[in-house]
């Protein structure tokens, strides 16, 4: 799947906001990539997991970890084209952990999982709580990668298109300065 492929599905399904956005992050953004819209549909979804899927098919892939909320149907479509268990993290008290009875093996390998990456903070936290659960984390993917790149999310990562938006810190944002108002329309409060 080409990057212009999955940049051109989220514009046909209206998953391509613009405005004045408060991302998950905590940072200000011009653009916002509500992946709910475009992973509606089913067929999509599928297809967006077998493309991350693709670049992991030689690795054996025990399970496939995402951070709840936003990154579980993208992971759960990966976990089913790798024939992969699927489990999730999730925070508790602010900390990310694992819940619901799930647990990792040590050196169990993993592929975590995420619909967008900004700054890689809850990519972050998973690969560490899985990791601190003895297991091995061998690469992270997501279908958009907002940081052009840059974020570090402690292993190897791909994701299936690079988006390259701003991402400010409140202080320095100018729709704040001009006094447009910011929606946070994500899963998380900043």
């Amino acid at each position: 799947m080409r990057a212009e492929d999955v940049i051109q599905r989220f514009k046909k399904t209206g998953a391509l906001l613009e405005g004045h956005f408060v991302l998950s992050s905590g940072l200000h953004s011009p653009i916002y990539l509500q992946c709910a819209l475009v992973l509606q549909y089913p067929r999509g979804a599928e297809e967006f997991g077998r493309a991350i899927a693709e670049h992991f098919r030689d690795e054996n892939i025990q399970t496939v970890a995402a951070p709840a909320i936003g990154g579980i149907v993208i992971g759960y479509e990966v976990a089913r084209a790798l024939a992969a268990r699927f489990i999730w993290t999730e925070r508790e008290n602010g900390r990310m952990t694992l819940r619901r009875g799930f647990s990792v093996s040590a050196g169990e390998k993993i592929l975590v999982v995420e619909d967008v990456v900004t700054t890689g903070g809850s990519t972050r936290e998973t690969v560490a709580t899985l990791q601190a659960n003895e297991g091995k984390v061998v690469a992270a993917a997501s279908i958009i990668d907002r940081s052009s790149g840059i974020a570090d999310v402690g292993v190897r990562r791909i994701a299936l298109a690079t988006f390259d938006v701003p991402s400010v810190d409140p202080s320095i944002c100018a729709a704040c300065k001009r006094g447009e108002p910011a929606i946070k329309p994500g899963s998380r409060q900043a």
